[in-house]
């Protein structure tokens, strides 16, 4: 799939592998095409390897927080990653309400990345929309995954259009 994608645009391709021995996969995923791969911190007991392993086939690499993970299981990898994708729900299926204490997670990991000087970026993913935007960005978030808020919407342009100009109003807060 990750191959029928990269022929069909040059924009970049974002792969979260939800999968078991993500070691085994995520250079496959950059040799078909994925620009930025992401694993799961709980799925990965040699996740520097895995980080590293991605990197040198030529991909971005970054590290999935599941919402009961904390934030401090990644200091002593600050450095090896590229970006951090919060999840904001359980992962399993679109559609679930955003979990409120990420808002925490979220101020956490941006504190930790100053603290480091460090230039990862920060992915919120799960419950996104409008109605949360402007706080996920004034909280630290780089980027926000919108599924349900987009494809489930009347008006899916309008609805990116809204969370862009609210992704703006929460970095120039």
């Amino acid at each position: 799939m990750v191959a029928s994608l990269r022929n069909a645009t040059k924009l970049p391709l974002d792969c979260h592998l939800m999968i078991v021995e993500p070691l085994r996969y995520a250079t496959e995923f950059v040799a078909a095409g994925a620009d930025w791969v992401s694993v799961h911190q709980e799925a990965d007991p040699h996740l520097h390897r895995t980080l590293s392993a991605i990197r040198a086939a030529g991909a971005k690499a970054g590290v999935v927080l599941n919402p009961s993970t904390p934030v401090e299981t990644l200091v002593d990898l600050v450095g090896d990653f590229d970006f951090v994708l919060l999840m904001s729900v359980n992962p399993g299926f679109g559609g679930q309400t955003f979990i409120p204490r990420v808002f925490d997670k979220l101020k956490r990991l941006d504190a930790l990345r100053t603290e480091r000087k460090a230039p990862f970026f920060i992915q919120v993913d799960g419950g996104v929309s409008a109605s949360n935007a402007q706080e996920l960005v004034r909280a630290g978030a780089d980027v926000l995954v919108a599924g349900n808020a987009v494809f489930k919407a009347p008006d899916p342009l309008g609805a990116i259009r809204e969370l862009v100009s609210k992704m703006q109003q929460g970095r120039n807060a």
